[in-house]
């Protein structure tokens, strides 16, 4: 089933105590919801188990194809508890973290990461509770790191460190990472989000552990560390894609400098044909608040207009009062920022050189939409490849991939102005299966009879990357 206006733009939205009711899920689902985030960071593998089969069943009652993306904890470092819950420290007031400190107080805390005192050094800051307070390093010995308060305020239990400038040594994969992918592949995850990542080693650590376990997930690296930057690339071409983290990242480089880099992330994945989401605080204030602010309409509206295939809602949908007003306000905005998405020019196909034929079908279909003004773009599709491509470049013109794998259209899901549909096939015959799809998008009420489209497919029949064929068809005139 497809939205009457399709919207380029898909929507993730994070699971948790607000909506992960059966009811809730349909409501999410039908406001517009593409992709559901399972968060690893909390709760049970039972209640994951749960959650994620209460959403395959709505999605397949709605017939609608939902993504489910695994978001793994990572090595979030974390300060230990206090007796009173939380302590009000103030600018100026010495205060250490301790390894060996049990229950905090306005003096000292425990840490859940022993092996941060061999990480810092004197002169260095951290950030605490997402850069809401500072910290400089004085002193550090064996089991402890002195510090001097700089930016005061109330710190809680558990609440996260950062080093300023990164150089954390933490494994970007935990142990109960490792028990969590395998989890992920059991339920069949679509996505597995790999949180903190500092080069391809991990992503590829990733996919293995995934693939081993008999997942076909499509991995995302989550850059929220400084080390992550300078490996962009090699990340990039270790993922399917990536994840604008830009809580984390914005304490490790600093918040003014993580709009410009979000937009040269975008930029980077498109032109290696790689997914991107973009997230973190997008509509904050609509946990309390039944509508958005200025500010994040436009920060929404930006993304779009960067090119990013998803923007993520987080605490928004998984604690906040109002989780369907906000998809609802998501989709608002995404729906008028993608009409006003400026087109790309002519040199982002010259530049192109090809050395697969399904490519450059691909693009030579897209081509061809953007000259011909056409309807739609429909492609007939395996693997999910030549979408992902047509994607990639902003024409305007919505992509239809059918393919019969149910897995496919869940991870199609997420791809910018790609719409899956179902197609059983029932012959070998390629003009019989084209016609068999013109019927499929007339009969979703895509497109209607006079319509011009591109189809592109490939022989031999089913056999995926084989895409070989273009063909303009005006719909209702094959035969």
């Amino acid at each position: 089933m497809i939205e009457s206006s399709p919207r380029a733009t898909k929507i993730v939205a994070t699971l948790g105590p607000a909506s992960n009711s059966p009811e809730m899920i349909e409501r999410l689902i039908r406001a517009g919801v593409n992709v559901m985030r399972v968060n690893f960071s909390h709760g049970s593998v039972d209640e994951h188990s749960a959650t994620i089969r209460i959403v395959r069943e709505t999605a397949a009652r709605l017939d609608r194809d939902i993504g489910v993306l695994a978001d793994l904890q990572g090595p979030k470092i974390r300060i230990g508890k206090f007796a009173d819950g939380k302590v009000d420290l103030v600018s100026g007031e010495p205060f250490t973290f301790d390894v060996e400190c049990e229950v905090g107080d306005r003096q000292r805390v425990g840490l859940d990461y022993p092996e941060l005192v061999n990480d810092v050094a004197p002169g260095d800051t951290l950030l605490l509770n997402d850069g809401r307070l500072t910290m400089r390093v004085e002193r550090v010995g064996a089991t402890t790191i002195e510090c001097t308060v700089v930016v005061g305020g109330v710190l809680s239990n558990r609440k996260g460190i950062n080093r300023q400038g990164g150089g954390l040594s933490a494994p970007a994969l935990t142990s109960k990472d490792m028990d969590d992918i395998r989890t992920a592949a059991k339920l069949e995850a679509d996505f597995l989000a790999v949180s903190f990542p500092k080069n391809a080693a991990d992503m590829y650590m990733a996919r293995e552990l995934m693939r081993a376990a008999g997942g076909r997930a499509l991995t995302i690296a989550k850059i929220e560390r400084f080390e992550a930057i300078g490996n962009l690339e090699e990340i990039l071409r270790a993922s399917d894609g990536i994840m604008v983290a830009r809580g984390d990242l914005a304490v490790e480089v600093g918040d003014a400098a993580v709009p410009a880099l979000q937009k040269r992330m975008i930029r980077m994945a498109n032109g290696l044909n790689k997914l991107t989401i973009t997230a973190t605080q997008m509509m904050e204030s609509m946990i309390e608040s039944p509508v958005p602010t200025r500010a994040e309409v436009s920060d929404v509206a930006n993304a779009v207009l960067d090119g990013t295939d998803a923007v993520m809602l987080s605490a928004e949908t998984a604690a906040g009062k109002f989780p369907v007003e906000t998809v609802e306000a998501m989709v608002r905005v995404c729906l008028e920022a993608d009409r006003h998405h400026a087109l790309p020019f002519d040199n982002e196909f010259l530049n192109r050189t090809f050395t697969r034929v399904d490519q450059s079908i691909a693009l030579s279909a897209l081509w061809v939409a953007m000259r011909l003004k056409v309807k739609a773009i429909v492609a007939l599709t395996e693997s999910g490849s030549t979408a992902l491509w047509m994607s990639r470049i902003d024409s305007g013109v919505p992509i239809y991939a059918l393919t019969p794998a149910a897995a496919g259209r869940r991870r199609m899901s997420l791809f910018r102005e790609v719409h899956p549909l179902s197609l059983d096939v029932h012959s070998k015959d390629r003009e019989q299966v084209l016609l068999e799809a013109e019927m499929r998008v007339l009969q979703a009420g895509v497109v209607e009879h006079g319509d011009l489209i591109v189809m592109t497919i490939g022989e031999p029949i089913g056999k995926p990357g084989g895409t070989n064929t273009m063909k303009i068809v005006k719909v209702g005139f094959t035969h």
